[in-house]
């Protein structure tokens, strides 16, 4: 009996979860991948899963490292994160991990709170992330206008491509300051410094990155093509250094074993403690992570969409990613999302289920288990190499240059955003972006609507009130103005009609207003209006309104507006108008 009880306890949870799901928009693709999953399916799938998680293990290291923690804590961030956004996830071949968009957040939060805060401002992250797809605020954020994208992403690439220049050259410094300006004095000042040997490393990897996809083509080293070139890049430096230490006694190339301590024991989830005062301190940053963590995650799924032919679900997606950015941080992990770069490999490398990316994150967890203590001869200059390429990916400079050309309103978006996220930090980047985009978009709101007077006559060819025979036009009588509305009647538009009126300077006994084309009213446009009506009562002027759709009657009837100007003077088109006008002055 209590079998069955708890059997059908089971069923009905079952049920309710997923009327849960159905409710908030919540459907894995991991769902319908596997209904119709074949052999075929599979091995395609494992091909790309095993050739990702190689592509994303010299990226996972950089990015971990970059973003100041250890080499580890990138691995497992991809391992875990990676493995929860393929199976909640809203898109069937998004590939994620950590990314170099979260190499300067993450390295100013664990600057200024420390890693425990980190791990705080990332759970939250997850839950605000969560938030936003209960919500269904998926397709707002794809939104985000995209000046401020492009500007905040090659900011980002700017900065990341400042913090390698120290591991790059080998400089000895003893520290390096955070401020971007300071950052580059500094390097000047230990320009000197130089060590030739890591310097050697570094540009030798970025130009073997570079152009490994044409030196694979040209000594056709077809069986090797797939690999990445950061890998072989990593692989060759790292026994170029080994030979250079033991042969020629080279002892200046600093490895990751010479700056960390690595630790291929995978760790337990360890939940951090919480208060109400850290957690205050902390919304900053974490809607940060959470609002670049949800840009980046839809727009790598939108441009997988568009190579697979396939549509992602946007709700699903942000609640997969804040899945993924929950249980990483309890891992030890670092903030995931979406990575364009091993998404595109996934789909190039015949990956088109979740599977791919499960597999993806087991490859990791083998390599990490298994072979991580090799980790510790690879070069630092030839990490920072990884990330220079990674910064001229990031970068957009065609893009950047191609926006420049665009109106000045944009092109202020762009180089504000820029700036501030170069000079200042990626938070407020976004905030003066988004505040100044707003601004601008109100701006063109206003000049799209146009209010004007009609003079003498009404060119009925142009009016669509009613059908009017042969008449081509209206005669206004005297003693009667026109003022017509073309376009939403809100706030930016709400001050017109004082302009417009008193460039005229005439006082008619019957003003109308034609509002056939204002599809809608705000409150502040609702307010000028009245007090335009109220204006013009004490001037002894009688106003009346015409064409007023259903959409616009509503909101004055819900503001009584008919007390003001009666109810005999709303009128449905022109006609009645223009006779409910004939009749006032008569």
């Amino acid at each position: 009996m209590c079998y069955l009880i708890f059997f059908v306890y089971l069923c009905t949870l079952k049920i309710e979860i997923f009327r849960i799901m159905k409710t908030l928009d919540f459907k894995p693709k991991m769902l319908s991948a596997i209904r119709n999953y074949n052999k075929q399916t599979f091995m395609a799938d494992l091909m790309a899963g095993i050739i990702v998680g190689i592509v994303a293990l010299p990226l996972a290291i950089a990015f971990g490292i970059a973003s100041g923690v250890s080499p580890e804590k990138g691995i497992i961030t991809a391992i875990v994160a990676g493995l929860f956004i393929s199976l909640f996830g809203g898109s069937k071949v998004q590939i994620g991990g950590p990314t170099g968009a979260f190499i300067v957040i993450v390295y100013g939060i664990i600057q200024q709170y420390g890693m425990q805060g980190l791990t705080i401002a990332t759970l939250m992250a997850g839950v605000f992330l969560i938030l936003l797809g209960v919500l269904r605020l998926g397709t707002i954020i794809k939104y985000i206008p995209y000046p401020i994208v492009v500007g905040f992403t090659s900011g980002i690439a700017v900065t990341i491509f400042t913090t390698q220049i120290k591991d790059l050259l080998g400089l000895t410094m003893t520290s390096v300051p955070s401020d971007f300006i300071e950052k580059w004095i500094a390097y000047i000042y230990n320009i000197g410094s130089i060590d030739p040997w890591s310097a050697g490393v570094g540009i030798v990897s970025v130009v073997l990155i570079a152009s490994w996809p044409m030196l694979a083509r040209q000594f056709h080293l077809s069986p090797l093509k797939a690999l990445p070139g950061s890998l072989v890049a990593i692989i060759a430096m790292t026994i170029a250094a080994l030979l250079l230490k033991e042969y020629a006694g080279v002892t200046t190339i600093e490895t990751i074993g010479d700056r960390f301590s690595i630790n291929s024991t995978l760790p337990g989830a360890v939940v951090p403690a919480l208060s109400w005062e850290t957690i205050k301190g902390l919304v900053g940053p974490a809607v940060t992570i959470a609002v670049l963590g949800a840009i980046e995650s839809l727009l790598s799924a939108t441009v997988a969409d568009g190579v697979i032919g396939d549509h992602h679900n946007s709700n699903t997606e942000l609640i997969g990613q804040g899945i993924a950015n929950i249980a990483s941080p309890l891992f030890g992990g670092i903030p995931a999302t979406g990575a364009i770069a091993r998404t595109m490999t996934n789909i190039n490398n015949g990956g088109r289920t979740p599977v791919a990316g499960i597999i993806h994150a087991v490859v990791l967890l083998l390599i990490f288990l298994f072979l991580m203590p090799l980790a510790q001869y690879i070069p630092m200059a030839c990490l920072a190499g990884v990330l220079v390429v990674v910064s001229y990916g990031m970068s957009g400079w065609r893009s950047f240059l191609a926006m420049l050309r665009n109106p000045k309103s944009d092109v202020t978006v762009l180089l504000l955003t820029f700036f501030l996220t170069i000079i200042f930090d990626l938070t407020i980047a976004i905030e003066f972006g988004l505040i100044c985009a707003c601004l601008l978009f109100m701006r063109r709101m206003a000049e799209t609507t146009d209010v004007h007077a009609v003079l003498n006559e009404i060119d009925l060819n142009e009016d669509a009130d009613m059908e009017r025979g042969n008449l081509e036009h209206l005669t206004i009588p005297k003693d009667v103005e026109v003022y017509e509305i073309n376009g939403p009647y809100f706030f930016g538009a709400g001050n017109r009609f004082e302009d417009i009126m008193a460039r005229y300077g005439r006082r008619p006994k019957v003003r109308i207003i034609r509002m056939r084309k204002v599809p809608f009213i705000d409150s502040t446009g609702l307010h000028n209006l009245e007090n335009m009506c109220l204006m013009s009562q004490k001037e002894g002027i009688t106003v009346v309104l015409s064409g007023v759709n259903e959409k616009v009657e509503g909101v004055l009837k819900r503001n009584h507006f008919e007390r003001i100007v009666g109810e005999k003077n709303i009128c449905n088109h022109i006609d009645l108008a223009l006779a409910r006008a004939n009749e006032l002055v008569s």
